[in-house]
Parts: C-alpha cells; sequence; structure tokens
C-alpha cells in the first residue's frame, strides 16, 4: 500500500517508524515531512493545511491510505475532503475534530453528558470576563476557544495575570480568531495524565499513559512549550484509575459524540487530571499527542497500519492492540531560547546506531547536511525494563547527539521515579 503522513514534526516521524514495520506498505509520502526523516518516507513539500493541493497530490500518485496526523488539517476536514475523493483515511472527519477545535464545545459536551472536568464560565465579550475575575476562585485558568499551537492556556495565580490573559487574548488578538471566545475554568490539582486511544466511534482501546513535560526549564519551570519530554507508562494511572476513566470518561465522551451526530474515528487524546475526586478532563485532543507519541508507538507491539485500517473500517472489537510491558523515555533536544526566539541553520550530527531512536522535529536538509530549523528540533527515545534505566539509557544518547545551541531539560522523567517509589 502507498500511504500518505500529513504532517512534519516529531509525532509524524514517530508513526512513519511504526507504520515501515508493517508488511502491507510499500511506499510512504510526508506532507511535508521534514529533513531529518527523509530516510524514513519521501517528503513533498506541500503544507498540511493546504487540503487542495494534499487531496490533488494523493489522487497523482496513487495513494492507497492516508494519515492525517495535527490538529489543524483535521479541524479544517482534511479528512473529509480525501474521503470525498475515495481515499480512505485515518483521523476525525471536521464535525468531529471540534472537540479539540473548540474549547466551548468540548467543556459543554461534558457538562451535557455528566462527563467530570473542572467547573466553567465562557465569555466572548472582553469587559464580561474582566468583570467576571473580579470575584472568581485563584488561581483561574485561561483558555482561548480554538487551535493556538498549544499555547492558548494560561494558569494565573492572581487577578492581575488573570486579566492580563484576557487581554492579551481578547483585546491584543495575540492567538488570533481562536482568543474571540474564551473559557475561564477553576484550577484543578492533581498529577496530570495523557492517554492517547484508539477508537473507530464504537470501541475504545487504550494505548500506554504517558506522563509529559511543558515547561521550558528543569523544575518545572519556565514558559509552557509543546513539551520538552516524556515518560511512558505514567505511574499515577493504576489499573484502578484506568478502570474508572474507561467507564466514566472514554467510553461516555464517545457516546457524546454519536449522541451528537459527530462519530469519532481516529486517535482521541485524553489529558487528565487525578484530582482527589477522581480523574477528570483537563482537554481532548483529536489526534496523537506529540511528543507523547514519540514514547507510546514504540512501546506497541501490534501492527499500526492494520489497527488503522480496523479503526476506519470500524472493525476495532476484533482487532489486536498490544503493547510492551517496558518503560520508554523521550528526551527532547531543543533550540536555545526555544520557545522564544532562536537561530536556527546549525548541522545536526547523530551517530547512525541512534538513528532508529531519534525522532527529528525541527530539521531540514541543506547541501546534503541535516540542520535545525525549529525549536523542538528531536526526540530521543529509550526502551528498558524500569523507566529508571530508560531516562539513562536516553541521556546518554543525548549527549551523543550534537548541534550548536542544543538545550534539553536534564529532569525528564524525574517526578514519575519519585510517584513509583
Amino acid at each position: 500500500m502507498n500511504i500518505l503522513v500529513v504532517g512534519g514534526g516529531g509525532r509524524e516521524h514517530a508513526i512513519i517508524k511504526k507504520l515501515k514495520e508493517s508488511k502491507k506498505v510499500q511506499k510512504i509520502f510526508a506532507l511535508p515531512g521534514n529533513g531529518g526523516m527523509a530516510s524514513d518516507a519521501e517528503c513533498v513539500n506541500i503544507g498540511a493545511k493546504d487540503i487542495e493541493k494534499i487531496v490533488d497530490f494523493a489522487l497523482k500518485n496513487a495513494v492507497d491510505y492516508a494519515v492525517v496526523a495535527p490538529d489543524d488539517p483535521l479541524v479544517l476536514g482534511c479528512v473529509d475532503a480525501l474521503e470525498e475523493k475515495g481515499i480512505p483515511c485515518f483521523g476525525p472527519r471536521a464535525n468531529a475534530a471540534i472537540i479539540e477545535g473548540s474549547k466551548v464545545f468540548s467543556k459543554r459536551l461534558m457538562r451535557k453528558y455528566g462527563i467530570p472536568t473542572a467547573k466553567y464560565e465562557v465569555f466572548d465579550e472582553k469587559e464580561k470576563a474582566l468583570s467576571y475575575l473580579d470575584s472568581a476562585p485563584l488561581p483561574a485558568v485561561i483558555k482561548a476557544d480554538g487551535l493556538a499551537l498549544g499555547k492558548g492556556v494560561i494558569i494565573a495565580p492572581t487577578r492581575e495575570e488573570a486579566k492580563q490573559a484576557v487581554e492579551d487574548m481578547m483585546g491584543a488578538h495575540k492567538f488570533g480568531a481562536s482568543g474571540d471566545r474564551i473559557v475561564v475554568e477553576e484550577f484543578l490539582e492533581g498529577p496530570e495524565v495523557s492517554v492517547l486511544a484508539f477508537t473507530d466511534g464504537k470501541t475504545v482501546k487504550p494505548m500506554v499513559s504517558s506522563m509529559d513535560h511543558k515547561r521550558a526549564l528543569d523544575g518545572d519551570k519556565g514558559l509552557n512549550t509543546g513539551g520538552m519530554g516524556t515518560v511512558a507508562p505514567n505511574p499515577y494511572y493504576t489499573e484502578a484509575v484506568a478502570k474508572e476513566c474507561m467507564e466514566r470518561i472514554f467510553l461516555p465522551t464517545i457516546g457524546a459524540m454519536n449522541a451528537e451526530g459527530r462519530p469519532f474515528k481516529g486517535c482521541l487524546y485524553f489529558g487528565l487530571m487525578i484530582t482527589k475526586d477522581g480523574p477528570k478532563v483537563i482537554e481532548y485532543n483529536c489526534r496523537f499527542g506529540d511528543p507523547e507519541t514519540q514514547v507510546v508507538l514504540p512501546l506497541l507491539e501490534s501492527d499500526l497500519l492494520e489497527i488503522m485500517l480496523a479503526v476506519t473500517e470500524e472493525r476495532l472489537a476484533g482487532t489486536e492492540v498490544r503493547f510492551s510491558d517496558k518503560h520508554a523515555a523521550c528526551v527532547i533536544m531543543a533550540s536555545e531560547g526555544y520557545p522564544g526566539s532562536y537561530e536556527k541553520g546549525f548541522e545536526i550530527t547523530v551517530p547512525d546506531e541512534l538513528r532508529e531512536k531519534v525522532f527529528f522535529a525541527g530539521a531540514a536538509l541543506k547541501d546534503g547536511k541535516t540542520v535545525t530549523s525549529g525549536g523542538r528540533v528531536l526526540g530521543v527515545t529509550e526502551k528498558a525494563d524500569s523507566l529508571e534505566e530508560a531516562i539513562e539509557k536516553a541521556y546518554s544518547d543525548v549527549e551523543r547527539i550534537h548541534f550548536k545551541n542544543a538545550f534539553y531539560r536534564k529532569d525528564i522523567g524525574q517526578r514519575a521515579l519519585k510517584a513509583g517509589k
């Protein structure tokens, strides 16, 4: 089969590497892909949001199956457009991708169907939001309604910071139209857990749980980023918690989407907080998480393409989804200055024996060399029988990979190790 993967980051590289293991896969195209993954897929310079060109390319290149990985093209209807031309896809249609595309939609869905989440209020007028914040409980969580590259959530400990967040979103339009409507939520406390789940709109098969590290600096300090590293499984996600999540969150969410006439097929990401009152949903994503995918898929022992086809054809119930009982750790190597401004164009050197463990994100090819082209440059993932060993191996690999101004956190997985003791 000829496979098309839409997207160009570390998540897509992880998906491509796992798809390559399937005997059914003949060729993989990545649109746009990146220079670092060029040895694993044919990269084609078509943007992930350029849906017309994506469809045209798929038709001209005899693509048998498409995997639409990022949020933007899913929300914009890339799956709808491909399916209308007879190309089967992995990923939700636009009317289901709204579960991530609109925070207001997802919060109202949870309220309507009794799915546990934080209390919230919705505002589409700046003055009303500011007035509400005069007496709202602190800390307050301010969320832009639409997609904002994972940066549209502000946790504000003071009223001044909460109001500034509202001014940035609704006044200065920092996130464009995404911040025209906002959600103000109560602050939840407890360990965070990410669970990605395969679903065909009827059956839900969760993947291994993971723990993300969002802040730029050690000790969970600094600015929020797209993720500086992950470990799997998450020690806070016990069998009892998993059972409660399936009964109170996962299946009710799929049922709610069906009841709304928006069946969800693809990978549904549950961002969870394990509070003293039990697990609650912080957010939904309509796709594989990044960098969670980089620790979850290396632990998958079943054929990823077979699972994806089963999701598309609504026969997931009878398809094996098996994961290794090993542990995985991924350390992200970024450009110094990320998530602010940073220089790029520096050569990346990776020893040949480590290439299979590296997932490229911000990388390009220039004069036959792989160079940095983004904030998060690459992720290094290792597996082992213990989390401690996986972390140790990942950091040992990091020390052997070089590019100018490389920057990474030194404490990925430490929270998980403490929790496991």
